[in-house]
Parts: C-alpha cells; sequence; structure tokens
C-alpha cells in the first residue's frame, strides 16, 4: 500500500516557475514508477511525465517537454515535477501516482494503482 500526498499547487503568471511535490508512505516507493497526470473539469484525467523505479528513464507529455522535469528522490520517498515556462492550458488539478510494476513506463491511468488527492495549478494570462 503506498498512500501519495502532493503539495506545492497554487496561482501563478503566465511564464511563472512551480515545483510540485508528492511525498509517498510505504517501504515500496524505490520500486514503483512514478507519475504525474492532470485534469480539468469536464475533461478525462491526462499523462503529464513519468520516471520508471531508478530513475533511468522518463517521459513526457509533447506539450510539456522542454519545460516540465519529473525526478524522485527515494531517499526522501518523494517525486517532483518541476514546471517552468507555465501557460494557461497548464491549468489543471495536478494528481501524483505509483505504478507498482516499476519497470514499466505507461501513460495509462489504469497502470497506476495509487493516487494522491491532487493540488491545483492556476496560470493566469
Amino acid at each position: 500500500q503506498v498512500q501519495l500526498v502532493e503539495s506545492g499547487g497554487g496561482l501563478v503568471q503566465a511564464g511563472d516557475s512551480l515545483r510540485l511535490s508528492c511525498a509517498a508512505s510505504g517501504r515500496t516507493f524505490s520500486s514503483n514508477t512514478m507519475g504525474w497526470f492532470r485534469q480539468v473539469p469536464g475533461k478525462e484525467r491526462e499523462f503529464v511525465a513519468c520516471i520508471s523505479s531508478g530513475g533511468g528513464n522518463t517521459f513526457y507529455l509533447d506539450s510539456v517537454k522542454g519545460r516540465f522535469t519529473i525526478s524522485r528522490d527515494d531517499a526522501k520517498n518523494t517525486v517532483y515535477l518541476q514546471m517552468n515556462s507555465l501557460k494557461p492550458e497548464d491549468t489543471a488539478v495536478y494528481y501524483c501516482a505509483a505504478d507498482p510494476v516499476g519497470w514499466r513506463t505507461g501513460r495509462a491511468t489504469s497502470l497506476y494503482d495509487y493516487w494522491g488527492q491532487g493540488t491545483q495549478v492556476t496560470v493566469s494570462s
């Protein structure tokens, strides 16, 4: 069982940066692939980025490549999402998720067994 708690969201202007954090409980954090997703009202939850167990592989949504960076600190049981050059279209609730199959770097929500409660990111123009 993994419990996830996101933090770091807020209201910023276009072009600003934010760093989201996701703190995980449980001894199995390092063996999980960790992902970030986002959702706006009326739309499906969207994959943003993921990082494999050990951090060797990362994948990003095309629209965030070069602006967002996912990283993990297994000693702190924490995964981060550094978001730079934010745009109004990045506005969403951002969710952290864990996939126990640590070699897998999937983008489908169905692959992730554990989810945080979400943190709101609002980017004004």
